[in-house]
């Protein structure tokens, strides 16, 4: 019996072994693996975001033209297996928490820091501690942004907002996202000078206004989302995305109840009592709604509210929403070039005309 058993390890290990050998051949990682998001802070409270699974994709490296290796790339996005109820540990300053993710893999840990952080961004790392991992030492530093002293905070749609997406159009949606890649899809003329306007106002020596970008977008995509505002240099910020989506649902990515965005964006508010924000959305979905609702469910918490128009069929009804976020004394720019929204921002004082001379 004991020699049965042992051979029988001997044919698992090989199997592994078989398996794992194939995963790598495809840039899958069958290990488990953790992922720390961006996260935020402030005195009183630190949020860290992250996944932990079981199958996932290597990073990209290397992002050529090739629509095939795009499509490819895209689909290993997909190519993911929760670890569920994943215990992990978060370190912070020498001060070790513990926390479990969920059914999903996901984890949104919160806790008091002992002493006040410094300003910017700051390291945090998360390590899984199942018993059966502890030998292979999985962890990831992540990074958490306390912001400095500001007056604004700002919170940012992704698709259609800054990225060309097509969120409306099914058909030319898919086609961009499967065959482009962080490098070659394209921001709207003109929307990366506004942003890094946005974020350098009343700020000094390399200080940045808070941005969080908020979309109905998968955590699949957060690697393509961080890597497409690195190069193009967007600020950087904390992103709050959707739920993790199978390769089976591909097809509905960026259809997720983006209402749930209305819930992300009011615990984003609620974290930084002492800021106003300043809303950025498009036209294509639902941004204006759920930023009249943030309008409503906030008074006086918001300073301004952008929605760039992206087609034609929503514009009486986008105008009429924005006269009744207006009615609340809220500033409001629907535009379609950023120039635009430029001229507005420094209109209403997020931009230092000095600035716009340099």
């Amino acid at each position: 019996m004991k020699i049965h058993s042992e051979h029988k390890e001997k044919k698992i290990s090989l199997a592994k072994k078989i398996k794992r050998k194939i995963f790598f051949l495809f840039r899958l990682n069958y290990h488990p693996v953790i992922k720390v998001y961006h996260g935020f802070g402030n005195d009183e409270k630190i949020i860290v975001y992250g996944h932990v699974l079981k199958l996932s994709p290597f990073p990209r490296k290397t992002f050529r033209t090739n629509w095939f290796v795009n499509l490819f790339s895209m689909l290993r996005l997909f190519m993911v297996i929760p670890f569920a109820d994943a215990k992990i540990s978060i370190e912070w300053q020498g001060i070790i928490h513990h926390t479990q993710a969920g059914d999903d893999g996901f984890f949104r840990f919160e806790f008091c820091p002992e002493v006040p952080p410094n300003k910017g961004w700051q390291k945090v790392l998360a390590r899984l501690e199942e018993e059966d991992y502890r030998l292979s030492v999985v962890q990831c530093v992540g990074e958490i942004y306390v912001p400095f002293p500001s007056q604004h905070g700002f919170i940012s749609d992704i698709d259609d907002t800054f990225l060309i997406s097509h969120s409306a159009r099914l058909r030319r949606k898919l086609y961009v996202l499967f065959t482009k890649n962080a490098h070659n899809r394209q921001p709207f003329k003109g929307v990366v000078n506004h942003y890094q306007l946005l974020a350098r106002h009343d700020q000094f020596e390399g200080n940045c206004n808070p941005f969080f970008y908020v979309s109905g977008s998968e955590w699949n995509l957060y690697n393509l989302i961080t890597e497409f505002s690195r190069v193009n240099e967007l600020p950087k910020g904390i992103y709050l995305l959707s739920a993790l989506k199978r390769i089976m649902q591909l097809w509905k990515s960026g259809s997720n109840n983006l209402m749930t965005k209305f819930t992300r964006i009011v615990r984003v508010i609620e974290a930084f009592p002492h800021l106003q924000f300043v809303l950025l959305g498009d036209d294509s979905q639902i941004d204006v709604d759920i930023y009249f609702s943030v309008v409503n469910h906030f008074p006086k918490k918001i300073f301004a509210v952008y929605i760039r128009q992206v087609g034609k069929t929503k514009n009486v009804e986008t105008e009429n929403r924005i006269k009744e976020i207006e009615s609340h004394g809220v500033h409001c720019c629907y535009f379609k070039h950023s120039s635009k929204a430029v001229i507005h921002s420094e209109m209403i004082g997020l931009i230092d005309k000095s600035q716009l001379l340099r």
